[in-house]
């Protein structure tokens, strides 16, 4: 998520200080992804370093003003034409703990995926419910909301038919090690595909 974007968005519909663009930031987004009020005020004294925005002093309340330099709309403009990269994808900790639990020695790698399942099922019902009700009574500001709330949808529906992918996955990958074992502990046939048995039948007195 670019933070350093999203802040100069909202400085550019109108001057703010750093809680204000908190606020801002969560409301339009529903406060899914929250902004640590640090991380704001060291996004904006880094903003204003590369000269993107500009300290327009204290209002009067003990709040210093921020407000977008030419160069920062400018970025920003570049930054909504421009698709986002996926050349680098995010980290997404759940493939990463798969990925690990199915080469780690002692992990049930079943138990992991059912119990994300279980818990991306309850996340999938409660964003459906959200964006029903939500769109019952949608308003013009619920517009990014429901943006916000379509996506997550997708994404954890998509989530839950990956789980389901590598749930089959090692299923196929455990009945393919039990028929390996089946075949090295069956039957030794000799190099005529006869087996030891059937050269030297046993007698009727030991098949009793």
């Amino acid at each position: 998520m670019s933070i350093r974007h999203s802040l100069l968005a909202l400085l550019q519909d109108q001057p703010r200080y750093g809680y204000q663009l908190r606020v801002e930031f969560e409301n339009r987004t529903g406060a899914t992804w929250p902004l640590n009020i640090g991380q704001v005020y060291t996004t904006l004294d880094r903003l204003e370093r590369d000269g993107l925005v500009s300290n327009d002093g204290g209002d009067g309340e003990g709040h210093v003003v921020y407000s977008i330099t030419t160069a920062g709309k400018a970025e920003v403009e570049g930054w909504f034409a421009a698709p986002v990269e996926r050349a680098n994808p995010p980290r997404n900790e759940l493939a990463i703990k798969l990925a690990l639990a199915v080469t780690l020695p002692g992990v049930d790698v079943q138990a992991i995926i059912q119990a994300q399942r279980v818990a991306s099922i309850r996340a999938l019902q409660d964003y459906t419910k959200s964006r029903r009700d939500t769109a019952a009574t949608q308003r013009a500001a619920d517009t990014a909301w429901l943006l916000v709330l379509d996506s997550l949808i997708f994404q954890t529906e998509a989530e839950v038919r990956w789980l389901d992918l590598c749930e089959a996955r090692m299923v196929q990958q455990a009945q393919a090690a039990s028929l390996g074992a089946t075949g090295q502990a069956g039957t030794r046939k000799s190099s005529n595909g006869v087996t030891p048995e059937e050269a030297h039948p046993l007698s009727a007195e030991k098949r009793r």
